[in-house]
């Protein structure tokens, strides 16, 4: 049996999984870089090992400060989150070969649906629909133009490898895709270590629909039903549901299908995502697949009422799934904002500083998913994502009321966040009926802009911008201090 447990992650995903552990009596062990000496998962684990510099190249990326760390805490297993070393297949078969459990993705199945291209090449040779473009990774741009012209545009220049938005471009016209080919592949190479990339047609209308599955050692492969993922910035999710608004029970029923298909073509283990794109007209196509645990994997589990990192680390553990696919039937509606250091007043620009004061939401069907504690530095160096506030409640109408309410009461002083483009966003039309697509935030963030503008308690937001804490942080200017909160109280405040 599994009995240590090292997280090669931080912040939230690093917590979450903790959490999970100490429930299953397992001991864990966290690692963290000089900007994370106080974050909650170095607070939470057993042991806590520095392992280097705040760059994550220097600490969180670096493969032998990790494996010593393995080696010291006795660890004898890994469990690698998202992100950093999650689909690092060299980093997995290290561990493996000195008889570490991994807590993820066998290794061929990660080389090969982590790669786009070959995970095209699996979805075509198991007739899964695919999105039309190319299905090897392009050599010479020029080759590309006749492929283009044949398929239409606008098409999406795409990085093999590698995911959150980087690589990408939307080429409109034939003039634009040389230079969107080289660009695209520079940032692939820097994001990635792979600047290899491929086209696909650009679909107009499209909603970004993801099946969870589970995979375990005695030929179980599950199907845990949807998420809703249109809600995107960049190519970034920024609010996630489940059910789905816009599917029905036949389309449901054909992703998890194909889904499972792709999980027994590639003999998956633990847990996984397959994205797909559905059009207006509900004809779907395999976008790709996440051989790790996903950030929106809360809201399948809260209507599912399973804990997928415990099954993660049961499967890898050589034991079934603790249910069949029968024992799936999802209850109520959840919906999921994913919290952002970020300033959606300013294009989403990244916002540092430090943690002033924090007022999380509560009640009933509230879960708040954090990395952060009052008085903790938010620094350059990793994704701004702060925390994932997820509502359950009996349907959608009520979910999105109840996440109005919690995004209302939720207070986080300090760097600028994502929460009042979050609640503008739940309030609009376009969220609230349901129809809406993965281009809907782009046109209507003008008005989510303004509306933000003209209230009150967002100012608080451009207050940060134009005033800096002083004595490090430890004194609030008296202006930001009476608008923090409605009522115009100054207490609770530093």
């Amino acid at each position: 049996m599994i009995k240590k447990i090292l997280i090669a992650n931080r912040g939230e995903i690093a917590v979450r999984i903790i959490r999970t552990c100490k429930e299953m009596g397992i001991k864990t062990v966290a690692v963290y870089s000089d900007a994370d000496r106080i974050s909650p998962h170095v607070l939470l684990a057993d042991e806590a090992y520095h392992i280097g510099k705040s760059p994550s190249n220097k600490s969180y990326l670096d493969v032998n400060k990790i494996l010593s760390v393995i080696k010291i805490s006795g660890a004898d297993a890994v469990h690698p989150g998202y992100g950093f070393l999650s689909e690092n297949v060299e980093f997995a078969k290290t561990i493996q070969k000195r008889g570490i459990i991994w807590i993820g993705a066998p290794t061929e199945a990660i080389n090969t649906m982590g790669n786009k291209v070959s995970a095209r090449q699996v979805a075509k040779n198991n007739s899964v629909s695919l999105i039309p473009g190319t299905i090897e990774p392009i050599q010479n741009p020029k080759d590309v133009f006749q492929i283009a012209e044949s398929i239409g545009y606008p098409i999406l220049v795409k990085a093999v490898g590698g995911g959150g938005g980087k690589g990408m471009r939307i080429v409109y016209s034939e003039s634009d895709l040389t230079q969107s080919i080289e660009r695209a592949s520079s940032e692939a190479g820097k994001a990635f270590s792979d600047s290899r990339v491929y086209i696909e047609k650009y679909l107009e209308d499209p909603h970004h629909i993801e099946i969870q599955i589970l995979s375990d050692t005695h030929g179980n492969h599950i199907s845990l039903g949807e998420r809703e993922c249109s809600i995107q910035r960049r190519f970034q999710k920024i609010i996630e549901e489940t059910p789905s608004p816009f599917i029905d029970d036949l389309l449901r029923k054909e992703l998890s299908e194909s889904a499972i298909k792709l999980a027994k073509a590639c003999n998956y283990l633990g847990a996984g995502t397959v994205e797909f794109l559905v059009d207006k007209y509900k004809k779907w196509y395999f976008l790709e697949m996440n051989t790790r645990l996903q950030v929106e994997h809360p809201i399948t589990e809260i209507v599912n009422g399973i804990d997928l990192v415990r099954e993660q680390i049961n499967i890898a553990d050589g034991k079934p799934i603790s249910f069949t696919q029968n024992d799936v039937i999802p209850q109520g509606h959840a919906i999921e904002c994913r919290i952002y250091a970020e300033d959606g007043l300013n294009n989403f620009q990244p916002s540092i500083g430090k943690i002033v004061d924090y007022y999380p939401p509560s009640g009933p069907g509230v879960r708040m998913d954090e990395g952060f504690i009052k008085g903790q530095e938010i620094t350059p160096f990793y994704d701004p994502m702060l925390a994932k506030l997820v509502v359950w409640s009996n349907n959608r109408k009520e979910a999105i009321s109840k996440m109005n309410r919690v995004l209302s009461e939720m207070k986080i002083v300090g760097p600028i966040t994502s929460i009042p483009i979050c609640r503008e966003i739940i309030n609009h039309s376009s969220f609230n009926s349901g129809i809406y697509c993965t281009h809907t935030l782009e046109a209507i963030l003008p008005e989510l802009v303004e509306n933000i503008s003209k209230e009150i308690t967002p100012s608080v937001a451009s207050l940060i911008l134009k005033k800096q804490y002083q004595n490090q942080g430890k004194i609030i200017s008296e202006e930001l201090s009476s608008t923090w909160l409605t009522s115009g109280r100054k207490d609770g405040l530093e």
